[in-house]
């Protein structure tokens, strides 16, 4: 399942990272590519010790919490800290798949990648190209979305970002490893509790129809939850 999440930061929050990150040292994006990744990938990126992208890192960390679109569809259990990259000049990450395993360079972090995530952190009118394309059984879908909003999708998906023509394309990008591994589950479980929410608008918190349809979607998470 793709989903795209609208403002996990607002326009002020975007200037106020970008601020940060423009202003930091950036390097060679291959510092956190496998050997396969290497071959396809050309861009740049902020070191996971830069203190600007830690702590651009905890606001994204922050607002992912407050953010129960996200939370729904990841039922995140770890997020791997946020990473950014730029592209600019024709580069470009060609066709490649996630690692399974990511860890961060000290070891403190490391998860089981279900899910990865983009966050946009440049107005789509401000670049050319730089379309993420993720692939799946119905063919290959295009992504580029407005500043602060983020798209999440399998980590098990091929896919790409297209060669930046004009400007410069920054974001956000990271993995989940969530509290239900399966995707076909983890989906189901969104889909209820968005049809529970849409219920408790039109028939209240104490309708027994929806108080049935939530202990159904419980009892499901309590059995395919790995804590």
């Amino acid at each position: 399942m793709m989903l795209h999440i609208p403002e996990v930061l607002t326009k002020a929050q975007v200037a106020e990272l970008r601020r940060g990150l423009d202003a930091a040292q950036w390097v060679d994006g291959n510092v956190t590519s496998g050997s396969q990744s290497a071959l396809a990938k050309r861009n740049e990126q902020l070191p996971e010790s830069s203190p600007a992208a830690r702590e651009a890192g905890e606001r994204i960390l922050d607002a992912l919490e407050r953010s129960p679109l996200f939370v729904s569809a990841a039922l995140p259990q770890i997020v791997f800290p946020p990473l950014f990259n730029r592209y600019a000049g024709g580069q470009a990450f060609g066709l490649h798949i996630d690692n399974a395993i990511r860890q961060t360079r000290g070891g403190e972090t490391r998860i089981r990648s279900d899910l990865s995530a983009t966050l946009f952190l440049t107005e789509p009118e401000d670049y050319d190209g730089g379309e993420l394309l993720v692939e799946d059984t119905y063919g290959a879908h295009e992504v580029k979305l407005p500043a602060g909003d983020l798209i999440l999708y399998p980590a098990s998906s091929v896919h790409q970002v297209t060669p930046v023509t004009r400007g410069a394309r920054v974001s956000s990008f990271f993995w989940i490893q969530s509290m239900v591994r399966d995707e076909g589950q983890r989906t189901l479980l969104f889909q209820m509790d968005v049809a529970i929410q849409q219920l408790a608008g039109r028939v209240g918190l104490d309708a027994p129809e929806l108080i049935s349809l939530t202990g159904a979607y419980h009892n499901l998470l309590r059995m395919w939850a790995e804590l």
